[in-house]
């Protein structure tokens, strides 16, 4: 055996699991099927300007070993998240805070807007929920979720709210501040020069094949190494014997414009449900200063259905997908020599954050079972 890890994806799961074993003097080599490291967070440089290729990734955490860890491998900038929502010819602010309640009703002071949404939650006589529609109604009232929700989720989802689970809505955070800063978390930046730059850093030193499945890599070299780290799809490495699990997908427009600036903001939200994408993000307002200033890019985001051969995204965490991956969990207990990991290899929607305190935690786990 060659390698103590075979490490199958170069995302952010499998570059930290083995920047942090290969600190601990194991040898890895990282497999991806892509031309490309970093997955889905992967960033290029074009024309100057740094390029999220898969659309907007900002890495926020409260988490400060974290923060710490990627800050010793690329230095973050200060971007704080504060995307618009743009229903029909109107404008709101993201999440929904005094700025989106001012705009909405021209009023000014929380309690006007306590009072508002508490009428409109009443008006809808839900008592108990039974879908999503009906369980934004009744966190929200019907403004918000007629304007701000209903035709954004539709898309993202491929089917009326009245279809879904209200699981998926448990709550809507509303913020009764004049503050934009879509997330709470205590640390929030992007990496300066872009994430593959990062992973970069986290795989220095460290073997690296791209262009090869792992599947024929495996079947040419089946004792390359003493473990495995897995993070395609679980269902698919064990050959959808209890059935395929189910995702969203995305497609994605890129455009190269001749304008200084196309939006003014990184990320604007279009919730009506007849414009088929759900954002357009313009890449230079993720970092400051950059590319031509006569030139800007944009990306536009179309939700899609899934089918193999297509890139997962978004896992469908409803009764039946959760069910089947239970079975798939179970049977990864009779293959000790793999370390299942990542939004795929565990069916589960990441933030980055997450990602990574998941990969150190395995490594903490997979070490000291050694001693």
């Amino acid at each position: 055996m060659k390698y103590d890890y075979l490490i199958v994806g170069a995302g952010l799961f499998g570059a930290t699991f083995a920047q942090a074993v290969t600190e601990r003097e194991k040898k890895c080599l990282v497999i991806d099927r892509r031309p490309h490291i970093a997955g889905n967070a992967f960033t290029e440089d074009v024309h100057g300007i740094t390029v999220h290729k898969y659309g907007a990734h900002i890495f926020h955490t409260n988490n400060k070993i974290v923060w710490n860890y990627v800050n010793c491998f690329s230095e973050f900038n200060n971007f704080i998240n504060s995307p618009i929502a743009r229903y029909h010819n109107e404008l709101y602010n993201l999440p929904f805070n005094m700025n989106t309640f001012s705009k909405m009703w021209n009023i000014f002071t929380p309690a006007e807007a306590k009072t508002i949404i508490e009428k409109q939650r009443a008006d809808t006589g839900i008592i108990e929920p039974k879908n999503l529609e009906e369980q934004a109604l009744f966190l929200v009232g019907y403004d918000i979720y007629e304007k701000l929700i209903k035709g954004y989720t539709e898309k993202q989802w491929g089917t009326d709210c009245c279809n879904l689970p209200a699981s998926i809505i448990q709550r809507v955070p509303l913020r009764f501040t004049y503050n934009n800063n879509y997330f709470n978390d205590q640390y929030q930046g992007i990496p300066i020069g872009g994430y593959t730059v990062l992973v970069q850093k986290l795989l220095d030193g460290i073997d690296v094949k791209l262009n090869i499945s792992y599947s024929d890599f495996i079947n040419e070299y089946p004792d390359i190494a003493r473990k495995i780290v897995y993070t395609g799809p679980i269902d698919d490495f064990f050959s959808y014997c209890y059935g395929e699990l189910e995702y969203r997908s995305l497609r994605f427009e890129t455009e190269i414009l001749e304008v200084n600036d196309y939006q003014g903001n990184a990320v604007v939200n279009y919730t009506e449900r007849n414009i088929p994408y759900t954002r357009i993000i313009e890449h230079k307002h993720f970092e400051f200063g950059m590319g031509n200033t006569n030139e800007t890019i944009i990306t536009r985001e179309y939700p899609a259905d899934w089918e193999r051969g297509y890139e997962p995204y978004y896992p469908i965490n409803n009764y039946r997908n959760n069910l089947i991956y239970e079975q798939y969990q179970t049977l990864s207990k009779s293959r000790p020599d793999i370390i299942f990991g990542g939004r795929l290899g565990k069916y589960k929607y990441y933030d980055m954050d997450k990602v990574i305190a998941d990969a150190l935690f395995e490594v903490a786990k997979e070490l000291s079972s050694e001693n």
